[in-house]
């Protein structure tokens, strides 16, 4: 099982080529407002994390996943 702490460390190091240097990333960092992520860019960010994990996301739990926590809390939840 993959820990929290893995999702976490994988998406900072996807992110920060988006990220620009310019903000600290956190588990309280947004994937859109903070960051700025596009609908697109959010879904290719997705499909990194399901290649490097080898899971598939089911996209309804996207809705409720704002922050780079709350998307590492559910994939560590569908990896449970």
């Amino acid at each position: 099982m993959t820990e929290y702490r893995d999702y976490l460390d994988f998406m900072y190091s996807v992110l920060d080529v988006h990220n620009k240097g310019s903000l600290v990333l956190s588990e309280a960092t947004e994937l859109v407002a903070d960051i700025g992520l596009s609908s697109l860019e959010v879904m290719e960010f997705v499909e990194k994390i399901e290649d490097r994990f080898d899971i598939s996301i089911p996209l309804n739990i996207l809705p409720d996943v704002y922050t780079l926590g709350d998307f590492a809390r559910k994939l560590h939840e569908l990896d449970a």
